[in-house]
C-alpha cells in the first residue's frame, strides 16, 4: 500500500471545524494551541462567525490549523503518508506535513498570504465559476472571447468534467453565459472572496515572494506534488518559486492525482474540512481507495479501513 495525504483548499470551511478533535486528542490540542497570530484561531474555527471564517485573510490560517490537527491525530494513530499534495492553500499544509516549515511558520505565512489576496482588489470586482461537462478548448475560447471585458482564465483543472475559471467579475459572468450556450451542463459562480489563480493576483504573488524570502524552507521528508506543474518535489530549492507562482497560476489538480497514481499510490486520504477532494477522486479514478478525515468519527473509520 502506498498512501497520499491530500490537504483541502478554501471553500468548505464551516464553524465548528476541528472542535471535536481538539476536545478528544492531545495531538490536536497541541496543534491548535501552538498557533499564535493576531486573531483567535481556535475561536474562529470552533465558533465562527461564518462571515469572518469565509474571509480569505482568516480562512487560510483556520483551514491550515484544522488540517494540521487532523494530520497530527492520524500520526498518533500510526497512520502516515508516503507522498502528499494540497489544493491551492492546501499546498502549505502538505509542505508543513512534509517538514518544510513549522506549524507556526505556516500560520504566519498564510496570515500574510491571506491579507495580500484579500486586499489585492476591491470587493465585488472579482469572481470564480465552476464549469461542468465542457472540454478545455471550449472554455479557453470563451475566456478569450471576453478578454476585452477583463481577465478571465482557467484557475483549476479539478477532475474530468470540472474546470474552474477566475478573473474580473463582469468577464467571468459573460463567459458563463457563453459556456452555457456552448453546451456546459452548468456554469455557476462560486462563493469565494477573490479571483484566485488568475493573473489578477500576479502582484500579490510578487509580494508573497517577499514574505517567503524570510522563511527557511527545509527539504521535505516525503515528496509533495506541486500545484503549478504537477511535478514531484523532493528538495527545498524550488519551493519558494512554486508557492509564489501558485497564487496566479492554474491549479493542476487532476494532473497531480494522475501523477501520484502512476507512481503507485493506491490510497488517498483527504484531510481538512469537507469532502471536495474525495469527490474529485471518484471522477479521476475508481481504482484507488479514497477516504477523508474531517471529524472525530472519520478518524476511527480510516483507522479501521487501513487495518
Amino acid at each position: 500500500m502506498k498512501t497520499a495525504f491530500l490537504f483541502s483548499g478554501q471553500g468548505t470551511q464551516t464553524p465548528g471545524m476541528g472542535k471535536d478533535l481538539y476536545e478528544t486528542y492531545d495531538s490536536a490540542r497541541k496543534v491548535f494551541d501552538s498557533i499564535h497570530t493576531d486573531f483567535d484561531v481556535k475561536a474562529l474555527c470552533f465558533e465562527g462567525p461564518k462571515e469572518k471564517l469565509d474571509d480569505t485573510q482568516y480562512t487560510q490560517v483556520a483551514i491550515f490549523a484544522h488540517s494540521m490537527a487532523a494530520a497530527a491525530v492520524l500520526k498518533e494513530k500510526g497512520i502516515t503518508a508516503d507522498v502528499t499534495a494540497g489544493l491551492s492553500l492546501g499546498e502549505y499544509s502538505a509542505l508543513c506535513y512534509a517538514g518544510s516549515f513549522t506549524i507556526q511558520e505556516g500560520a504566519e505565512i498564510l496570515r500574510e498570504r491571506g491579507k495580500l489576496m484579500a486586499h489585492a482588489l476591491p470587493a465585488g470586482t472579482r469572481a470564480m465559476a465552476a464549469v461542468l461537462m465542457l472540454d478545455k478548448e471550449a472554455i479557453l475560447q470563451a475566456c478569450d472571447a471576453v478578454k476585452e471585458i477583463g481577465v478571465c482564465e482557467i484557475a483549476n483543472y479539478n477532475c474530468p468534467g470540472q474546470i474552474v475559471i477566475s478573473g474580473k467579475k463582469a468577464a467571468v459572468e459573460e463567459a458563463c453565459e457563453k459556456l452555457k450556450a456552448a453546451g456546459a451542463k452548468r456554469a455557476l459562480l462560486l462563493n469565494v472572496s477573490g479571483p484566485f489563480h488568475s493573473g489578477m493576483l500576479t502582484v500579490a504573488g510578487e509580494k508573497l515572494a517577499q514574505v517567503l524570502a524570510d522563511v527557511e524552507i527545509h527539504t521535505p521528508r516525503i515528496p509533495y506534488v506541486a500545484n503549478v506543474n504537477a511535478q514531484f518535489v523532493t528538495t527545498a530549492e524550488p519551493v519558494k518559486d512554486l508557492l509564489t507562482r501558485q497564487v496566479s497560476s492554474s491549479v493542476r489538480w487532476q494532473q497531480r492525482v494522475e501523477a501520484m497514481i502512476n507512481d503507485g499510490v493506491d490510497t488517498f486520504i483527504e484531510i481538512g474540512p469537507g469532502r471536495t477532494l474525495a469527490g474529485f477522486m471518484k471522477k479521476i479514478s475508481k481504482e484507488v481507495k479514497t477516504m477523508n478525515v474531517e471529524k472525530l468519527e472519520d478518524i476511527e473509520k480510516v483507522a479501521e479501513a487501513l487495518k
